[in-house]
């Protein structure tokens, strides 16, 4: 192992973790394969930048931070045959960021950790092209450890606003599954169930692709916490039953105004929580943040194919030729929102000022760590 090796920081690894580099300059990206959960345990081995593209676009990887991640770590990829001078290095990382930025349009993650590598390769331009593959790799490596730090800081701010007995309504997948750490909204619900809080949570199946009942369940009975699986639709009927303390979900982009693109079904979370005064929090990472969008509705909404929703999980339940919509993300404008928890801080409410006053301050130290 080289010096230059040996500094690199590598991410522990965790009970469940959807993605690790494998090897030294010259490894490669081994990615959980999440289509296939709960069922079974598929790892796929990337070994080409094409191969990240396409975990990333099918959903093998998914969640916002992950797929900042996985992009981050395609750049190295890219260099994994490479040779020549570091000029050229640079332009395939610049072509490698270009075609990885095309896999999926919402969730601005996946932008920012390529145009963190790409800054770095700037920095580097005058490097040997050695040394440049490792400091690329090792700014991969970083990416990640922060993604884990900035999970953890979100777990501490969220599960302060939780009550010692609580049931908590989440939506799709936040946990270690969507991320380089514990998880956004389900970083929250393991932080308070390490500080002894009693927590359950009901899991909405997250249509079409059931994200909840098949990866937040199993990512939840797996940590141990206790869970309840409901339909989408029951949301409403829970939640005017009074079971519930909180709503918690996460992010794939918020605009600088704090309206929130999340996987889609969010927003009438959102409108039937205000409705029953329930508190309606989205946990996320200041990368999740696009301040160059001032309202949610200049985000960009993925539309994915119509097969996923007449044929769920490769099993039709509709007529083969109906007319299908499937927007994979909804907006929910900022006033529904309750705060925004972030690795910062707690952003209430939900201004644009506070926004930016919390996003310029320091991450806290918390005691401890």
């Amino acid at each position: 192992m080289s010096d230059a090796a040996a500094t690199a920081k590598r991410p522990d690894i965790l009970p469940v973790e959807p993605l690790r580099w494998v090897g030294e300059v010259d490894g490669y990206l081994r990615i959980l394969d999440q289509t296939r959960l709960p069922s079974c345990e598929v790892w796929i081995d990337c070994v080409d930048v094409s191969v990240v593209w396409e975990a990333i676009r099918s959903l093998r990887v998914r969640g916002a931070p992950a797929i900042g991640l996985a992009a981050a770590y395609g750049v190295c990829l890219s260099l994994r045959s490479a040779c020549g001078s570091t000029a050229g290095l640079c332009q395939i990382v610049n072509r490698a960021a270009e075609y990885l930025s095309t896999a999926r349009p919402t969730a601005v993650n996946l932008f920012w950790a390529l145009s963190r590598m790409r800054r770095r390769a700037v920095q580097l331009a005058e490097a040997p092209p050695e040394v440049f593959r490792q400091k690329l790799l090792e700014e991969a490596f970083a990416i990640h450890q922060e993604d884990r730090r900035m999970c953890e800081a979100i777990g501490r701010w969220g599960a302060s606003l939780l009550p010692e007995h609580a049931c908590v309504l989440t939506h799709c997948n936040t946990g270690a599954l969507a991320t380089g750490g514990i998880g956004t909204a389900l970083g929250i619900v393991y932080t308070a169930v390490a500080s002894k809080k009693k927590i359950h949570v009901y899991v909405d199946e997250t249509r079409p692709l059931l994200q909840g009942a098949r990866l937040t369940a199993w990512e939840l009975m797996r940590w141990g916490i206790s869970c309840t699986l409901i339909c989408d639709s029951m949301a409403g009927a829970l939640l005017a039953r009074k079971k519930i303390d909180a709503v918690i979900v996460g992010a794939d982009r918020i605009a600088a105004r704090g309206d929130t693109a999340n996987k889609i079904g969010t927003y009438g979370l959102a409108v039937l929580a205000r409705h029953h005064g329930v508190p309606f929090y989205v946990a996320a990472p200041s990368s999740t943040f696009d301040l160059s969008l001032d309202s949610g509705q200049r985000i960009p909404i993925e539309e994915r194919h119509p097969d996923e929703v007449r044929s769920p999980q490769g099993v039709l339940f509709a007529p083969a030729d109906v007319p299908a919509w499937n927007p994979a993300f909804d907006v929910t404008p900022a006033e529904l929102i309750t705060a925004i928890i972030c690795e910062k801080g707690v952003i209430c409410p939900v201004t644009k000022e506070r926004i930016a006053e919390v996003l310029e301050s320091p991450m806290p130290q918390f005691a401890g760590k």
